[in-house]
């Protein structure tokens, strides 16, 4: 662990700085955790990644879609290549479609919420510092092998969005694309988010849109996460504070997915 990034984390309940500590597993073998030396709250450190997960703490629509990107992990690259040329472009020409809307500059210290595989990292200016977060430790560990392959520095975190573990108004960049819709709770996702970035940041927040749920809920596999749905789809714009600023919803994908943008006062 790095000491510029053990500046930037914290616990995600307390929000207090962490310590890191090196200890013996049961058995016998050293390893590094994180401590919080105020309440002594640990948090274990596994193939270089820092895990956020309390125990327990996973439930509803967030272990649903973790146990579910568990298993599609190995096919997602894959997935998003075909998807892309079914549509008639490259994966970069798609994912542009919404990372152009991001202002990320040189040095810049840059969060995606639900990183995955990394796929969007790979197309953002080399010169600034990416840190990305997942439930799911499959995507984890597939990011962490693309990253190598890309020759990208990312600092990866297990955790949920709707309790990020870094201090306030550390990032320059923040953005979340994919898996918020089923998240358990949104708002409280978007509050983190908020209050992680510097002000003046500009966000980026999509999904899939109704439009195509309604196609997934139709399709083996897809049909039992798309198909129990409480409510329509829609950008989650009421679920913004009131103070945000330069608020902007559009279609892209052919009108597969929403992109919400906003930015932070």
């Amino acid at each position: 662990m790095r000491s510029d990034i053990l500046k930037l984390i914290c616990d995600p309940t307390t929000h207090d700085a962490l310590e890191i500590k090196t200890e013996s597993d049961a058995r016998g073998c050293l390893q590094e955790v994180l401590v919080n030396p105020r309440t002594g709250q640990r948090f274990p450190i596994r193939d270089g990644i820092p895990i956020f997960l309390l125990e327990g703490e996973v439930s509803g629509s967030n272990q649903k879609y973790q146990a579910m990107y568990d298993r599609f992990a190995p096919f997602y690259d894959f997935s998003t290549w075909l998807y892309s040329r079914l549509k008639g472009m490259s994966v970069e020409t798609r994912l542009r479609e919404y990372l152009d809307e991001l202002e990320v500059k040189e040095g810049d210290r840059v969060l995606e919420v639900a990183v995955g595989t990394g796929r969007n990292l790979q197309f953002l200016p080399r010169g600034a510092q990416f840190f990305g977060l997942d439930i799911s430790w499959g995507m984890l560990k597939r990011c962490q092998r693309n990253a190598a392959k890309w020759k990208l520095d990312v600092a990866l975190f297990m955790g949920t969005a709707e309790r990020l573990p870094f201090q306030d108004e550390v990032f320059d960049v923040v953005f979340h694309f994919g898996g918020i819709n089923f998240f358990n709770d949104k708002a409280a996702a978007i509050h983190e988010m908020i209050r992680v970035a510097k002000p003046g940041t500009k966000f980026i927040i999509g999904d899939e849109n109704e439009k195509l749920a309604k196609k997934y809920e139709k399709l083996p596999v897809t049909d039992k996460f798309y198909g129990d749905r409480k409510q329509a789809i829609s950008a989650p714009v009421d679920l913004l504070p009131p103070e945000v600023q330069d608020v902007k919803v559009k279609d892209i994908a052919g009108g597969d997915l929403y992109c919400l943008s906003f930015r932070k006062p």
